[in-house]
């Protein structure tokens, strides 16, 4: 896209974004603090992960040397993050113009009026093509019908195992496979080389680890953390015999050290062949699947195991959101913001990370023209079409068998969940040790639950 084109998108934006001012100065108080740099100059605050790292380091020649514009990157690990954020955000401090948040942060804010909101940009920038967006994404980032966020990639979960493995053993993993037909081949093949584990699942402590994959267990078991009036759930039959499946699963055939295991741990134990399936994140078969793994082109992918649930995959999105207070302060400002967003958002970046680092790194999951690219299908082939239709399938407000009264597929999406999560999480652990029953677990966990449900009956 030339200089003139961007030139041209930004004054569009500019003048979407005066009016969203109007509206927000009515209901936003601006916190201490004030804006660094120049009103050709942004400040970002973002994770530090990979593909983070990629748009860092393109975004001087490729982006600024287009626009003018120079973006000022703080870069933190994932927890540092998120309270960062947290802090920024709810006191609308003034320091970061952008955030990489998540599509658990990110309806939170947005209701609480921390956000900017962004159909205005997207109206006066019809290059971007919000239509182009998967519909799961946008609905994920939005609160009552009005956009707060734009993805930069996407994720769902599925299955992925070692295709030359299980032939070899007999057995057919189905593109929908269930629970018990992993269970079933996990114990097949687990010992089938020196060294490999019939699966590997996440034990690890903590909300994002192994309360993400457990809690899509949950949900196609039939179980919720709350019922649609708040009721707890934790302790029921449901959700006492996912959690019972899980840790017996990965205690029988799971990988050594699986209570302290991660998402990076499994990644590792699969390329380096110590396991022949894996549940988790379809955007680590980039990394499976780049030239020099040792198991590129030895895998195969299927949807995520279900139970009562026709689809079980999760949807996170690490996305772009723009701090309320610029819209109010400074409409220039926040049209160079949204100039940056709607950048690292576009399918032109993806085209830009393929030409420069190859399309394993691009930053997918969450346009259709992606996966309609030839040079993307080339390279990502082997896992392209199970990540779009996992993606697809993934519906927050509609995860398991009955209504929520939050939406989410691997989380609860209030603002309790983290603390949560993660206290639940260390009884999980604890038993995948063997050093707590399930059911001591989840009475603890229904315990939990109920304090915070506590505070939603109350209102």
């Amino acid at each position: 896209m030339s200089r003139t084109s961007r030139t041209r998108r930004r004054a569009l934006a500019g003048a979407g974004v005066a009016a969203a001012g109007l509206v927000l100065a009515a209901g936003c108080t601006a916190g201490a603090g004030g804006h660094s740099g120049s009103e050709h100059s942004i400040n970002v605050l973002m994770i530090n992960n990979p593909q983070m790292m990629d748009l860092q380091a393109l975004t001087a020649e490729h982006f600024t040397a287009e626009t003018g514009i120079t973006v000022n990157f703080t870069v933190l690990p994932e927890n540092d993050l998120r309270d960062k954020a947290s802090s920024e955000f709810a006191n609308q401090a003034g320091q970061y113009d952008v955030a990489t948040l998540s599509n658990f942060e990110i309806p939170i804010y947005g209701a609480n009026g921390w956000l900017t909101p962004l159909d205005d940009f997207v109206a006066g920038d019809p290059d971007f093509d919000q239509d182009d967006i998967f519909p799961a994404a946008t609905e994920a980032l939005s609160v009552d019908g009005t956009l707060y966020g734009e993805p930069f990639y996407g994720e769902s979960s599925f299955l992925m195992y070692r295709a030359d493995v299980l032939e070899s053993h007999g057995i057919e993993m189905p593109d929908r496979p269930t629970w018990q037909e992993v269970a079933d081949a996990a114990a097949a093949v687990d010992g089938a080389e020196p060294g490999m584990a019939g699966i590997c699942l996440r034990g690890q402590p903590g909300w994002g680890q192994v309360i993400a994959p457990l809690t899509t267990v949950v949900n196609t078991f039939g179980g919720t953390w709350f019922e649609e009036d708040w009721t707890p759930g934790v302790d029921s039959p449901e959700f006492t015999e996912a959690v019972q499946f899980y840790v017996d699963l990965v205690r029988q055939h799971g990988q050594p050290g699986a209570p302290s295991a991660g998402f990076t741990e499994c990644l590792n134990a699969m390329a380096s062949g110590q396991a022949a399936m894996w549940y988790d994140a379809t955007s680590a078969a980039g990394t499976l699947e780049a030239e020099g793994s040792p198991v590129a082109g030895s895998l195969g992918y299927a949807q995520a195991p279900v139970v009562e649930t026709d689809s079980a995959g999760w949807l996170f999105l690490w996305s772009w959101a723009m701090q309320a207070r610029i819209a109010e302060e400074d409409p220039e400002r926040a049209a160079a913001a949204w100039e940056f967003v709607s950048w690292a958002s576009s399918a032109e970046y993806e085209a830009l990370v393929g030409d420069v680092y190859g399309w394993e790194r691009a930053p997918a999951g969450k346009r259709q023209s992606t996966y309609d690219d030839p040079d993307y299908l080339d390279a990502a082939g082997a896992f392209a079409e199970a990540t779009r239709t996992a993606i697809l399938e993934a519906d927050p407000t509609d995860p398991g068998t009955q209504p929520r009264p939050a939406q989410g597929i691997q989380f609860v999406g209030i603002p309790e969940f983290t603390d949560l999560g993660t206290k639940f999480s260390q009884y999980v652990s604890s038993a995948i040790a063997g050093r707590t029953s399930v059911p001591d677990a989840v009475a603890q966990g229904q315990t939990l639950a109920e304090r915070v449900a506590d505070t939603y009956r109350d209102n």
